[in-house]
């Protein structure tokens, strides 16, 4: 069994390790890249926060045109920007790169474009069931109906036997 004195004293020193590993890396400028939505359309909005950042900067990608960061203010070396998904983008995944304090950090899949949406009338401008429903459902019924009458008739065929 193992000293329980050692087992404390080494759970101590990982936890002392731990917690002092993320002072060690905060606030390298620029640190952190988030993009949010993470999944987005062609024409939507992105929001970039970049931690690090307390001038603003620049953040660029293939798939938006050239946005500028600003500081938020209350936030501690922050900052946020908005970019417009180019209308002809490919759908897929896209790194952004970020210019803050003259250094630059880049996000690989930071982000992901889809296909667009192939609007039309869809099912959304009629009300209740179509002649398709009507018919899956008639056909349903039908086979309840047969399937049920066949057990009948095999039960009261068993009863005579």
């Amino acid at each position: 069994m193992p000293d329980t004195r050692a087992l404390v004293v080494a759970g101590a020193a990982v936890a002392a390790l731990g917690l002092s590993a993320p002072a060690a890396t905060a606030w390298e400028s620029p640190s952190n890249i988030v993009a949010l939505p993470n999944v987005i359309a062609r024409g939507g909005q992105l929001t970039i926060t970049v931690d690090g950042c307390r001038n603003g900067g620049t953040a660029t990608s293939s798939a938006f045109s050239p946005t500028r960061l600003t500081p938020i203010h209350g936030a501690n070396e922050t900052a946020r920007g908005t970019a417009t998904i180019n209308s002809n983008a490919r759908p897929g995944q896209y790194d952004i790169m970020v210019t803050c304090d003259g250094r630059r950090l880049t996000k690989p899949h930071a982000f992901t474009v889809i296909g667009g949406v192939r609007g039309g009338i869809g099912g959304g401008s009629t009300t209740g069931a179509t002649p398709t429903d009507i018919a899956i459902g008639g056909g349903l019924v039908a086979a309840a109906a047969i399937g049920g009458g066949v057990f009948w008739m095999r039960r009261r065929a068993e009863r005579r036997i």
